[in-house]
């Protein structure tokens, strides 16, 4: 009997740990049953499933040798694969094989993650909600549809919103980059949502961080420069001008497309409407909006390295030059409206292009200047934003409606 005893005690002693169970039975010491993304263990104790390992993986660099104490102090090196899921993850064109220059902004997000509470929920948001839309398409038709991968991302995303809000009860240079960081996974995950009235918060209330901390050089008087308040925070302007300048290219729809490179579905295209107008009209309104959107790209990089007062005066001259470009697009698009002559709304095409001269317009105003005028300006602008946001938020909701999402038809015709 003794030595039975003594056999198992043995076997226990030698068993190999199980490291693939969730996070909060790992912590528990009990065996989890692994069902994703939810554990039942969990979920029928009324405990928080706190997930299960990332889906991004992380490779520390071996160049240092393998000296434990070193390796404790290295920077983990994030995987070229999962760099390149992130970017992905990002934005919905993607769905439709565009590619995005975002490689920097997901390195820098996965980095922040391994320590950072906040964006770590938010990736695994992003991450559950993304794989749920390319697998249900636009999504269920009524909430007793969600699937358990959305209610998932949902808690994430909650948990990602809470952390967030206590690291900028008492705003460090840590916390600022933290919050602007998160902020990027926050818009995509909105826009994967479909919900463009909070992305377009979220776009408000990241840059406005940007501003109101300084993170470049700007002009407080006329002639006076002032230096970046917080050093190296994240460029989430740069962030958002990429998600929007990337080409929309979708496969052959079954609902009419103008070359802008949006969908437009049956239900938002008057009779009147005639598409071959758009096709040759519109196509010169995304370019030059694309254009403008280059250099302001090229803008900002200039701006983020100016040293001197005469080369920021330089800057000030070419900023006003990139609104006035902005101005005349807009006056053109309007005249194009009026050629066009839309019986009701205009195509939702349309309302994406207003809303990206909208944000291009905000960051350019806020750059290199800090005046107490500005802020009533901003303020005007982050007003109409919120006002197109709205308006292609329900117009998008309304889409998916009478597209017939139940039956399938819905899937993937991401407007976008």
């Amino acid at each position: 009997m003794a030595r039975s005893a003594v056999a198992r005690k043995r076997n226990i002693e030698c068993r190999t740990k199980v490291k693939t169970g969730c996070a909060t039975c790992r912590t528990r010491k009990i065996k989890c049953d692994e069902n994703k993304p939810f554990c039942q263990k969990c979920v029928n104790t009324g405990r928080s499933c706190d997930g299960y390992e990332s889906p991004f993986r992380f490779v520390t660099n071996s160049a240092h040798g393998s000296d434990l104490k070193s390796d404790v102090t290295l920077q983990p090196e994030i995987a070229t694969e999962d760099i390149d899921l992130l970017n992905h993850c990002f934005s919905t064109k993607t769905l439709f094989d565009v590619k995005l220059a975002c490689d920097e902004e997901a390195r820098q997000v996965l980095q922040a993650s391994l320590t950072d509470p906040p964006i770590r929920h938010a990736v695994l948001s992003l991450r559950a909600l993304r794989e749920d839309l390319e697998t249900s398409g636009d999504g269920p038709a009524s909430p007793a549809q969600l699937t358990p991968s959305y209610h998932y991302g949902l808690q994430q995303y909650s948990m990602a919103l809470g952390a967030l809000a206590s690291n900028l009860s008492s705003p460090s240079s840590n916390g600022l980059k933290s919050a602007l960081l998160c902020c990027q996974i926050l818009i995509s995950i909105e826009q994967v949502r479909k919900n463009y009235a909070a992305m377009a918060q979220h776009i408000v209330h990241g840059l406005s961080i940007m501003h109101q901390y300084r993170a470049r050089p700007g002009f407080v008087t006329a002639n006076k420069l002032v230096p970046t308040q917080h050093d190296q925070l994240p460029s989430l302007d740069i962030f958002i001008i990429k998600l929007f300048a990337a080409p929309c290219k979708f496969a052959e729809p079954l609902v009419t497309t103008d070359v802008s490179g949006t969908m437009l579905p049956a239900c938002l295209v008057s009779s009147h409407q005639q598409p071959r107008d758009l096709r040759t009209i519109a196509p010169d309104m995304r370019t030059e909006l694309t254009r403008i959107a280059a250099s302001t790209l090229e803008f900002l990089e200039k701006v983020s390295q100016v040293k001197s007062v005469g080369v920021a005066l330089q800057l000030l001259s070419e900023k006003a030059a990139l609104l006035n470009s902005l101005e005349s697009w807009f006056i053109n698009l309007e005249l194009v409206q009026t050629k066009i002559g839309y019986p009701s709304t205009e195509p939702i095409s349309v309302s994406f292009l207003r809303f990206f001269h909208l944000i291009l317009k905000i960051v350019l105003l806020g750059a290199l200047d800090s005046s107490p005028d500005l802020y009533t300006e901003l303020r005007t602008e982050h007003d109409r934003l919120q006002s197109v946001a709205n308006n292609v938020g329900e117009r998008v909701k309304t889409y998916i409606t009478c597209s017939g999402t139940s039956s399938g038809q819905g899937k993937r015709s991401t407007v976008r």
